[in-house]
């Protein structure tokens, strides 16, 4: 029998000594990111995707172990466990299989199986099943028992059926073939409880597709269309294979007794075992889809965390609204506010004129250079008075940023303690001008799930969403690092190793003691132990500190490597890679005492000192001019941001207010199985316009057709 370590070293494609060595990096309570990161000697540089990915299946299979062991001792406190039943389970490499080997010995509830063996008629069924020629209701009459309630030979012979049909049932092989025939050859279908009404699930009111050609989207909205009453799905087996998988299994070749057996086997399929994997395979579709949708929140979360920062300038961020007017909030280069105004622009002339000269004194005033819209309601309005404004301000500019979770976020007890002496809605208006200077700052305080770059995301399982976008979070933050002296406690807590108390006590410390002068004075700060030290020390920056080393990613551990890479190759810092490849990685790793991997990590750290990578992406658009959907024409090519990558297709932001849908038919001069094989959320992309529907405030467009 294979170890967990072995399965997972075939399954993902990796030395077992690597797994091995990740298995018990992880088991000694080291953090994802700092095993990427600082342990790639270990581990043969794999990526933070595929340790986590590592990190979800050791917690599957050691699951499953737990789970075949117990299930074993079960059987054995019965009495019951063989060798033959032992090493099966012991094979088993699915939660299912385990559970269809557990099905006979396992408690249940008061069945017509159950019943009949409490009737005594378990050995009729026994010698009926044996199928060696004789009359079933002659065997009968010796189990005719009134005080039983057995009162007739049919009464024997009815029990002896459902005793035989409930050990079909729990027969494991007959349903593992049965569940593999399904997969095959089933289909769902779906039809709608009132074909009359309108809805967003007509697509799916006559609706019929084999459950392995079905697409994630479509599993998501028939399981809401369903939740919401409007659709019905059932899950059928067409033709007789079905019933035909149970009687093989059950028949013996006598001609007489089989009459019997057959239709026995015939109710056990279509009473117990079809209704059972029915359940069964839709709760595995969904788990299918839920998985699917996750993964890709997940894929699209990252880009918009890692979407470069826009720094150093001054903001003004405009929360746009209607009847309670449109908040501003003016926040200096670091995001510290400055001013806040609320403005009524879209109650009339007079007043969208009152607003821009409010507006244009606030940005004479602190020297504004960009504005930050939020893309919620009277967000067109909103931006076609800031392109009116900023004819008065030529190097100024605007960009509509998506305001998902500010609500949230305003609201909350963070956002309170963060602004006391703001309202709910001007906090808001300082995150949309915060989440344009540093977007992975600002949303770091939001819960991941109210960011919206997803499809289904309220459906999913909330704690495995929440898990896969907290790492995604975590990946993110330690990715780019962060300033010790002035990160939030809500950033501090995501870096490897830290959390909310330690976060919180940095916080405090610097308050207390003035800006950290080193990472060396971490080690000063109540509870923040050295294991905690030696996770956190590596993404922590300290600009501030007299060593260099402190504001890159080299770790502490590294630092005597660090200084003997620079005395043996010195000179021009930025070189530094260059001269490393040109002096020989193993050749000058081995003078460093650390593994070529560690050293070429230590070249690029001090090569760019301070370095966000997040500048090496592409940087967002930035806006002058407004352009509304009736200025849009088929044919016209223009230049957007990806927001949103679903299953079956991509939202542009083209500047209207509406994003554009590029479908996935659209995105590729190729075929694509996903969009996200092409693009992500952040990339900006040339499309061309194929329709614009005012009235449904939709416009198609199209990434295959644009030049370049």
């Amino acid at each position: 029998m294979q170890t967990i370590a072995e399965i997972l070293s075939a399954e993902l494609n990796q030395k077992l000594s690597y797994v091995e060595n990740v298995i018990a990096l992880m088991d000694e309570g080291n953090t994802i990111p700092f095993i990427a990161r600082y342990r790639k000697e270990m581990h043969g540089a794999m990526d933070d995707t595929v340790l986590r990915t590592l990190e979800t299946r050791l917690t599957y299979l050691r699951n499953l172990q737990q789970r075949r062991d117990e299930v074993k001792n079960s059987i054995e406190n019965q009495g019951k466990l063989t060798e033959e039943l032992s090493a099966a389970i012991d094979n088993a490499t699915t939660l299912a299989e385990v559970e269809d080997l557990y099905r006979p010995y396992k408690q249940k509830r008061r069945t017509r199986g159950s019943v009949a063996r409490e009737k005594g008629l378990e050995p009729l069924a026994a010698a009926i099943f044996a199928q060696d020629g004789q009359d079933p209701a002659v065997l009968a009459q010796d189990y005719v028992n009134p005080e039983k309630g057995v009162e007739t030979v049919e009464d024997a012979l009815q029990g002896a059926s459902d005793i035989i049909a409930e050990d079909l049932s729990d027969d494991a092989a007959i349903r593992k073939n049965l569940r593999e025939l399904m997969n095959r050859k089933a289909v769902l279908t779906c039809h709608a409880e009132d074909p009359e009404q309108d809805s967003v699930y007509r697509l799916y009111y006559d609706f019929s597709q084999q459950v392995n050609r079905l697409l994630d989207h479509q599993i998501l909205a028939i399981n809401r269309g369903e939740k919401e009453g409007i659709l019905k799905a059932n899950v059928t087996l067409p033709g007789n294979d079905g019933p035909a998988c149970v009687i093989r299994a059950a028949l013996k070749p006598t001609a007489f007794v089989s009459t019997f057996v057959r239709a026995a086997a015939e109710d056990a399929y279509e009473r117990l075992i079809f209704p059972s994997l029915q359940r069964e395979i839709r709760s595995d579709l969904s788990d299918r889809a839920y998985a699917g949708a996750i993964h890709n929140f997940a894929l699209n979360l990252k880009p918009l965390l890692m979407q470069p920062p826009v720094k150093g300038f001054v903001t003004m961020g405009l929360d746009p609204g209607y009847r309670n007017g449109c908040k501003v909030a003016v926040v200096d280069a670091t995001g510290k506010v400055l001013a806040t105004s609320v403005v009524y622009p879209t109650f009339n002339e007079r007043k969208k004129q009152e607003a821009i000269e409010v507006l244009s004194g606030l940005m004479k005033r602190h020297k504004v250079r960009h504005i930050a819209i939020g893309n919620g309601t009277a967000s067109r309005e909103t931006e076609a008075m800031t392109v009116e404004l900023l004819r008065s301000f030529p190097e100024a500019s605007y960009m509509i940023v998506n305001e998902a979770g500010a609500s949230v976020y305003s609201a909350s007890p963070l956002a309170a303690e963060e602004f006391p002496e703001f309202d709910v809605n001007l906090r808001s208006a300082v995150s949309i001008a915060r989440r344009l200077q540093d977007p992975l700052a600002e949303l770091v305080k939001i819960d991941p799930k109210a960011i919206g770059v997803g499809q289904y995301q309220h459906d999913c399982p909330q704690k495995e969403l929440g898990c896969a976008l907290g790492g995604v979070v975590e990946d993110c933050v330690n990715a780019v690092g962060v300033d010790v002296n002035t990160a939030s406690p809500s950033l501090l807590q995501q870096v490897s190793g830290l959390n909310a108390t330690t976060a919180k006590n940095i916080v405090v410390f610097r308050e207390e003691n003035g800006p950290f002068g080193s990472r060396a004075q971490l080690k000063k700060v109540p509870k923040l132990g050295p294991k905690a030290f030696q996770q956190c020390a590596g993404f922590l920056r300290v600009p501030e500190s007299k060593e260099l080393l402190d504001n890159t990613g080299v770790h502490p551990e590294s630092y005597d490597a660090a200084k003997k890479l620079l005395t043996l190759l010195g000179g021009d810092l930025s070189t530094l890679p260059g001269k490393l490849d040109a002096y020989g990685v193993s050749n000058a790793a081995a003078q460093c005492g650390v593994g070529e991997p560690t050293l070429i990590d230590i070249a690029k750290e001090l090569s760019k000192p301070g370095r966000d990578p997040r500048d090496e992406l592409p940087a967002p658009i930035l806006r002058k001019d407004v352009l509304e959907m009736k200025d849009l024409k088929p044919g016209m090519e223009l230049t957007g941001t990806v927001r949103n990558v679903i299953d079956f297709g991509v939202f542009v932001d083209i500047g209207v207010h509406q994003d554009g849908l590029v479908h996935i038919s659209q995105v590729a001069n190729r075929r694509l199985r996903h969009p996200s094989e092409a693009v992500k959320v952040g990339d900006v992309v040339k499309v061309v316009v194929l329709e614009v529907d005012e009235k449904r405030h939709r416009i198609s467009l199209s990434m295959k057709q644009a030049k370049g």
